[in-house]
């Protein structure tokens, strides 16, 4: 059963509604400037990878591994998409091969980001050009993926070893977003197990992770021999008791991801109340603070959030009738925080980054990519932009 939720009213966005030409123009400009940008990052990075964040601007280059690399080889396919440039796809295309090597060897695989990292590589490859060896390596990702349900506790674990009782039973909102790597897997085999387990935690996701107000946990734990609830904390928020905006934006986007594939019309509603929350605490220019309880301070604002949030929004469209009071009004936000992002967070041409989407915020206690690009910001702002300007079959 899910949480009783208070569902918030949407209030309207302050002002006259965006001017769909001269948004339609601004977005073409982007999309423009956004490809030169990463045909000069496709030469810049050669066969490594972006780091999960820049460093005074500057992506430190790494081999695959941590949880982010996708998150480029996500913008090389959507570059490809819009573009056609060959050079896009054949560098997406040994990437594959690299996840294929990195699955294959379980090298930094202990983690449910296998779904951030097989749906934006490997499925994506499989989708758009049929590469059966992308196939396989995504198939393999969801096994390994699937090894980390608990049965008793009905949640996909985090982080860590399985028995460590630091990390044992921590599910996190960022965790729907890797659920769809679980669904396709059963869509490819027929086999129940892997989606029957990405059904059980989105449960536990929706009955734990919100909140009466419709805020969210980012982090809640299980136990894992009773299968018993135990708490909510935050590991990036402000605080315990705050809502920290990407993992928001992450519910907004990712309860959607699973309606997509089991029809359960709930998690449209709960992306609807979500949505709520977040909109209705945006500061004057609609891009978030990195936390939502500190809207009306001089708090940091997190990009990345709000290009998230912008994709959820846009899926959340799709899916509600057009006799449902908010939906133009979710449009309208989308417009708003996407030219927002358009004007003042996009990287210039001639400034001193290598990635696309600034003054985002990683994990503010560590001083870890504070105010600066990070890579799943890049990947969400240039999906926002595939979003607006052409029709678009989702890699989830």
């Amino acid at each position: 059963m899910l949480s009783k939720i208070v569902e918030e009213t949407l209030r309207d966005y302050p002002g006259a509604p965006v001017d769909a030409q001269v948004f339609k123009d601004e977005i073409a400009s982007a999309r423009s400037h956004t490809l030169e940008l990463i045909r000069r990052h496709l030469t810049e990075f050669g066969e490594y990878f972006p780091a999960e964040t820049c460093v005074q601007g500057y992506y430190p280059l790494t081999d695959n591994v941590e949880w982010t690399t996708s998150f480029w080889t996500g913008q090389l396919w959507l570059a490809w998409e819009m573009s056609g440039d060959e050079p896009f796809r054949a560098l997406a295309e040994r990437h594959v091969r690299s996840f294929g090597l990195r699955i294959a060897g379980r090298s930094d695989t202990n983690t449910h980001d296998l779904g951030f990292l097989y749906t934006l590589s490997c499925v994506a490859s499989w989708r758009l050009t049929g590469n059966r060896d992308a196939r396989a390596f995504a198939l393999l990702a969801a096994e390994v993926l699937l090894e980390r349900f608990h049965h008793k506790a009905q949640i996909i674990q985090a982080w860590g070893d399985l028995r460590d009782p630091e990390q044992a039973g921590r599910m996190i909102i960022d965790c729907n977003m890797n659920l769809p790597l679980l669904y396709w897997a059963t869509e490819q085999t027929g086999d129940r197990r892997f989606a029957d387990a990405a059904q059980a935690h989105v449960r536990q996701a929706a009955k734990y992770l919100i909140r009466e107000d419709a805020s969210t946990f980012h982090t809640y734990y299980m136990d894992i021999d009773t299968g018993a609830p135990r708490y909510g904390n935050t590991q990036q928020g402000y605080a315990d008791d705050s809502c920290w905006s990407r993992g928001q934006a992450w519910g907004i986007y990712g309860f959607l991801l699973s309606f997509i594939y089991t029809g359960d019309r709930q998690m449209v509603a709960l992306s609807k109340r979500l949505a709520n929350y977040f909109l209705n605490r945006l500061p004057e220019d609609a891009v978030c603070h990195w936390d939502l309880a500190l809207v009306g301070t001089d708090a940091l604002r997190d990009s990345s959030s709000a290009a998230i949030a912008v994709c959820g929004l846009l899926e959340l469209v799709k899916h509600l009738p057009v006799t449902d009071p908010d939906r133009e009004r979710y449009q309208q936000w989308a417009m708003r925080i996407m030219s927002s992002l358009n004007k003042h967070y996009l990287a210039g041409k001639n400034e001193a980054t290598n990635g696309l989407l600034k003054h985002s915020v990683y994990h503010l206690a560590s001083n870890k990519g504070v105010d600066e690009c990070c890579s799943w910001g890049d990947y969400f702002y240039v999906e926002a932009l595939m979003r607006f300007s052409q029709s678009w079959k989702l890699y989830w």
